[in-house]
C-alpha cells in the first residue's frame, strides 16, 4: 500500500450517517487529473492539525471502498495520518489550479457521457462547464434533524467507532441542519435544461454567516445567489459533479454539485 497525495476541490456540508455519525464528503484529483473520493471523514472530530482546507494537498495510504460501489472512493487506512502537506492558491492568475483541474482533469459540457457513466459505474466525480446559467433557487427543507436518526446514529457510532479517544463526546455538537436547499439551474451544450442541488460546504456556511450579519432570512438568502449567480455568474464558472450513493448507477440523473470552481476569466486577468 503506497501513499497517495490529493488535492481537496470538494468539501460537502455535513450530513448524518446512521454508521459514521456526522460526515463530510471530500474528494480532490492527484497530480495526474484523476479524481479520488476520500469518504467517511468525520471532519469536525479531526484534530486541529489535521483538518484540512480546500486546495490543501493530502497525502496518506488509502484503501478502495468496500462497502461504496463508485469507483472513485477511497477511505483513508488511518485518519490521524491523514494531514495536509501543502496548499495550492491563486498565485500567477491561478494558474496552477488552471492547469490540473481544467488542464490535467477532463472538463464535460454535455450531461449525457456523465449520465451513462454512473449508469455503467465508470465514473462519479466530474469537473463540468455548463454552457449557461439560467438561475440560483432555493426550496424550502425540514429546520432540524430527524431525531430518530440521530438516536440511531449515536447508538452505531458507539459501536463502531473510528476514535480511540471518546473524549469528543463531552463537547462535540452537531452542525446545524440547512433549512434550505440550494440549486443551480443551467443548460449544458447540448441545450439540455437540468436542476441540480448545490452540497458545497461554502454554500451552507455563507448562508448561515449572512443570517448572522443580517439577521433576516429573505436577506441572507439573496446574499447567497448574489454570490453564486451574481459574481460566479461573471467567472469562468464551472462545477465539481458527483453522484449520491444512494442512487448512483439507476437513478435517472444521480448527479449534484459538490463543490463550485469560479475563476475569473482569462481576459479579466489580462486587466488586473
Amino acid at each position: 500500500m503506497a501513499k497517495e497525495r490529493v488535492l481537496i476541490t470538494v468539501k460537502t456540508y455535513p450530513t448524518l450517517s446512521r454508521k459514521h455519525g456526522e460526515t463530510v464528503c471530500t474528494a480532490g484529483v492527484r497530480a495526474d487529473g484523476t479524481w479520488m473520493r476520500i469518504y467517511p471523514v468525520p471532519f469536525r472530530r479531526l484534530e486541529e492539525t489535521e483538518q484540512y482546507r480546500k486546495f490543501d494537498w493530502l497525502e496518506t495510504d488509502f484503501i478502495r471502498g468496500r462497502s461504496d460501489p463508485r469507483p472513485e472512493t477511497h477511505h483513508p487506512a488511518d485518519l490521524a495520518k491523514m494531514q495536509p502537506v501543502g496548499h495550492m492558491g491563486t498565485e500567477d492568475n491561478w494558474r496552477k489550479r488552471r492547469e490540473l483541474l481544467l488542464s490535467k482533469t477532463k472538463v464535460y459540457d454535455r450531461l449525457e457521457p456523465l449520465l451513462t457513466g454512473a449508469k455503467e459505474n465508470k465514473l462519479s466525480l466530474a469537473v463540468f462547464k455548463p454552457a449557461k446559467i439560467r438561475g440560483f433557487i432555493w426550496e424550502d427543507e425540514e429546520r432540524d434533524w430527524d431525531l430518530n436518526k440521530v438516536a440511531q446514529m449515536r447508538d452505531k457510532t458507539r459501536q463502531v467507532e473510528l476514535f480511540k479517544d471518546e473524549t469528543w463526546r463531552e463537547t462535540f455538537k452537531l452542525i446545524p441542519k440547512l433549512p434550505y436547499a440550494f440549486s443551480y439551474q443551467f443548460e449544458d451544450a447540448d441545450g439540455r435544461k437540468s436542476t441540480m442541488q448545490v452540497l458545497d460546504w461554502e454554500c451552507g456556511q455563507l448562508y448561515w454567516n449572512c443570517l448572522r450579519r443580517h439577521r433576516d432570512e429573505a436577506t441572507a438568502l439573496e446574499k447567497v445567489k448574489a454570490k453564486y449567480l451574481g459574481e460566479f455568474g461573471k467567472r469562468d464558472l464551472h462545477f465539481f459533479l458527483g453522484t449520491t450513493q444512494q442512487f448512483h448507477g439507476f437513478a435517472p440523473n444521480p448527479w449534484v454539485i459538490v463543490g463550485v470552481f469560479a475563476p475569473p476569466h482569462q481576459h479579466q486577468l489580462e486587466l488586473i
